[in-house]
């Protein structure tokens, strides 16, 4: 990979960072703030502080897996590795890591990748069905 195109994927690699993490800043503040402003005494206003606590803390943790995944590419830039496929070796194309510059695989390895789980997954859920009639026709 060139070094320009290295330097292009750092900065937004790095702008990422940065807003995620100025997201994650405010996410606490505004928990924090909702928490202490909170009236536990209605049961109802209690629900919707802990669905909303709930949901902020699913965006805190995606964000989190995010920004352990930008600071694994910012070091792959560093040691040099950034844009080689963790599975064969070969180049990840420019414009993947245009759409997800976090990409550790090239496209068919990913694609391949997905599809040992999706079948993994199916066979797994057949496996539960035939447990569950199994189960249910000793009853």
């Amino acid at each position: 990979m060139k070094k320009k195109d290295l330097e292009r994927f750092k900065k937004i690699l790095l702008l990422e960072q940065q807003k995620i993490l100025s997201h994650l800043s405010s996410l606490e503040s505004n928990s924090q703030s909702e928490l202490s402003q909170s009236s536990t005494s209605d049961p109802s206003d209690f629900a919707t502080v802990e669905i909303n606590q709930t949901g902020i803390q699913r965006i805190g943790s995606r964000e989190k897996g995010l920004l352990k995944k930008i600071s694994i590419a910012l070091q792959k830039i560093e040691s040099g590795e950034y844009g080689i496929c963790k599975n064969c070796g070969e180049d990840i194309a420019i414009n993947r890591l245009e759409a997800r510059p976090v990409a550790e695989y090239c496209i068919d390895c990913k694609t391949e990748q997905e599809n040992i789980e999706r079948r993994f997954s199916d066979e797994h859920e057949e496996d539960e069905i035939d447990w569950i009639i199994e189960d249910a026709g000793t009853e």
